[in-house]
């Protein structure tokens, strides 16, 4: 399979837009009209499509903010599959792709990310990629998770 993470240009602005969860996970991350909207208002963020063998199958939002921490943090943003590619696996292996490509992009770095905690499938998910709770939270009232950057090999 072919995983590429690709900028949101006018090309796939439209696709991008397209994009929803299912039903029950609406109230967990925003539509991706509303990241867009994010994105246009502060520069550190990147939004991206998340493509398998050529489709569409998600959405990522991500950034370095140099302000937080000592030395900056990556955030790993939003992150979301469509609900039509959902129950095939690509949850993992977006996830897996995104470490990754954060990594090339920042360097070797902690990545952060914020969720509630009730949203059991995606706590599920970032646990079982060495995500950890560490007793923040963040200006939504969402726990802040951590990977530490030593802790990835």
């Amino acid at each position: 399979m072919k995983i590429e993470i690709l900028n949101v240009t006018a090309d796939n602005l439209q696709a991008v837009l397209a994009l929803h969860v299912a039903p029950n996970q609406v109230s967990y991350i925003e539509n991706t009209a509303q990241c867009l909207e994010e994105a246009e208002e502060c520069s550190f963020y990147q939004p991206a499509g998340l493509y398998a063998d050529h489709t569409l199958v998600g959405f990522a939002m991500y950034g370095w903010f140099p302000g937080e921490g000592n030395a900056g943090r990556v955030w790993l943003d939003r992150f979301l599959i469509d609900e039509h590619h959902q129950g095939q696996g690509l949850g993992t292996i977006m996830l897996t792709a995104l470490i990754d490509h954060l990594h090339h992009v920042y360097g070797p770095a902690d990545i952060y990310l914020s969720l509630f905690e009730d949203n059991q499938g995606a706590l599920y998910l970032y646990e079982k990629f060495g995500f950890r709770f560490n007793g923040e939270l963040d200006i939504n009232g969402e726990k802040v998770m951590v990977r530490s950057y030593s802790g990835n090999k």
